[in-house]
């Protein structure tokens, strides 16, 4: 077990939860349903997952002086003036089992950021605005945490609309079990109607 009581292994263990569980929402789904859109913005759960290892490897790469050993994996910066959405849908060339497998890759890049330098090592996010664009490890990781964990929320929902998939993280959906979620439905709509 992980000592939870040191800043960065506790900072590390929530990135890792993270991850997991965005790998976990695309379990059982083929290529189509991973790339279907699921909301009116083309939200999907494979485009999330592509998304999101484009976040690490930038913020745990460039910004402390590391490069991906294989950057052509990754969506280039310049690409995004074309196409500022290029990283949030799988191209016809890619496949959800090459995303994930690309994702681990990355991931395991950035734990060796967060492994090698202390918290308070400086780094330089190029793409923020100047006079903000210094940083420091423990900043990056807590900002990365924060927008996967806004990802994870998306791929939740995105699932759970698919195919009512729910659950917090695989070994504990933190719901009741055996829940009339119909009846759990109709009765929040009375609420709601109650003020309509």
């Amino acid at each position: 077990m992980a000592d939870l009581s040191d800043p960065k292994t506790v900072l590390h263990h929530y990135l890792q939860m993270t991850r997991d569980d965005l790998i976990w929402k695309l379990d059982g789904l083929g290529e189509r349903d991973a790339r279907l859109p699921r909301s009116s913005t083309g939200n999907n759960l494979l485009g999330v997952l592509k998304h999101c290892l484009n976040v690490e490897a930038g913020y745990f790469g460039p910004t402390f002086g590391r490069e991906f050993p294989t950057p052509e994996e990754l969506v280039p910066m310049e690409v995004y003036e074309e196409d500022p959405q290029a990283d949030f849908y799988a191209r016809q060339d890619e496949t959800k089992d090459g995303l994930i497998d690309l994702y681990r890759r990355v991931a395991a890049f950035a734990d060796q950021t967060i492994e090698q330098l202390p918290l308070d090592a400086p780094g330089q996010v190029a793409w923020w605005q100047p006079g903000r664009q210094d940083v420091t490890l423990q900043r990056i990781i807590v900002h990365v945490i924060y927008d996967l964990a806004r990802h994870a929320g998306h791929a939740d929902i995105m699932r759970e609309q698919h195919d009512g998939a729910i659950g917090w993280r695989r070994e504990n959906t933190s719901l009741p079990n055996d829940y009339d979620w119909p009846a759990y439905v109709a009765k929040l709509t009375k609420l709601a109607d109650r003020f309509g």
